[in-house]
């Protein structure tokens, strides 16, 4: 068996290939610890806001889940969250607001920071989707 001397740019790149392969000496799985350590992660950052999604609107409460797929409803969404994301006089609270769109209803809800802002998240996706088609939710958060 014939030695062969590698440069340690070739070391690297052998090395780099090796832990890529299936089965190899030097493969490592992290994914295990990668994802316990994402999820630990979502725990903590993720704000539980359900009890507020679950509110009750008349027989029954609306969460984002009932966003409808149908192209026309998302397309009012889209418009509306691009209106708030782009006015940068609005607080967090406003620019992340749930809307959901079902056969072109439009749902507001989620606290925003003052009653303007709320006139004026509500007054965006009015002229959006037709004032008679927005229905909000929106709550002043206290300060």
């Amino acid at each position: 068996m014939k030695s062969v001397i590698l440069s340690p740019q070739a070391c690297r790149i052998v090395f780099a290939v090796a832990t890529l392969l299936p089965g190899s000496l030097f493969a490592t799985d992290n994914t295990d610890s990668r994802n316990a350590s994402m999820r630990d992660k979502d725990k903590v950052t993720q704000p539980d806001n359900s009890k507020q999604n679950a509110q009750h609107d008349g027989e029954r409460g609306i969460t984002a889940e009932q966003q409808s797929n149908a192209g026309t409803d998302v397309e009012i969404t889209r418009k509306i969250r691009q209106a708030l994301v782009k006015d940068k006089s609005l607080s967090t609270y406003a620019h992340n607001v749930k809307i959901i769109t079902e056969s072109g209803q439009v749902v507001l809800k989620g606290p925003v920071r003052s009653q303007q802002e709320k006139q004026s998240v509500e007054g965006k996706a009015g002229r959006i989707a037709g004032l008679e088609r927005v229905r909000s939710e929106l709550e002043v958060a206290p300060q």
